[in-house]
């Protein structure tokens, strides 16, 4: 008689999430920022990266811990691509220290790619609204990083004279924010 073995395959999950303005990157909310359980009600999930309280945007959550490490570890260098509403009106020429790397101070960051975009369309007001000042025009540019170190996108643009206002990030890797609007998510396989 022969003994047959069952085997579970295991495929882990992948929850795509618009995190809003407001909310941080854990379950537990602290002080005025609200956490993830008051937006997701998906169990056994973490996420995978950070992203800011004051920023919005792709955020993605696994229950795979080498999927996490994957999307989340500088090491493997998994690209990241911003939107950065930033204040001024940058030329092409002044976003070429992005391309070559910035110094930092404690780091200088890894070649980006950087361009100037129209307001990505689509693009859901923020509550609360960015600050308008009606003598002083804003830009947006879109700029992949593949590191991720702490507020790195936005003192990148400060030290290149254009401070950031708004900050979403529209893709990880190969996946991108889409059509999610704040608050929503949809769930995928790896």
């Amino acid at each position: 008689m022969a003994a047959f073995t069952t085997f579970v395959s295991s495929v882990a999950r992948l929850i795509l999430f618009n995190k809003p303005y407001g909310v941080l990157s854990q379950f537990t909310p602290e002080g005025r920022w609200q956490g993830l359980r008051d937006h997701l009600s998906v169990p056994g999930v973490y996420a995978a990266g950070r992203l800011d309280a004051d920023s919005e945007g792709l955020l993605i959550l696994t229950d795979d811990g080498p999927t996490q490490s994957r999307i989340a570890d500088p090491k493997h260098k998994l690209p990241k691509t911003y939107w950065a509403q930033v204040e001024g009106a940058p030329t092409d020429a002044n976003l070429e220290p992005l391309r070559r790397g910035v110094d930092l101070g404690d780091f200088v960051t890894r070649p980006a790619t950087a361009r100037l975009i129209d307001e990505p369309a689509g693009l859901w007001p923020r509550t609360p609204p960015v600050r308008f000042r009606a003598l002083i025009p804003t830009a947006w540019i879109e700029l992949t990083i593949s590191e991720g170190k702490n507020r790195q996108v936005r003192r990148m643009t400060a030290k290149i004279g254009f401070p950031t206002l708004r900050l979403i990030r529209a893709a990880v890797g190969e996946w991108p924010l889409g059509t999610l609007l704040p608050g929503e998510w949809k769930e995928t396989h790896v």
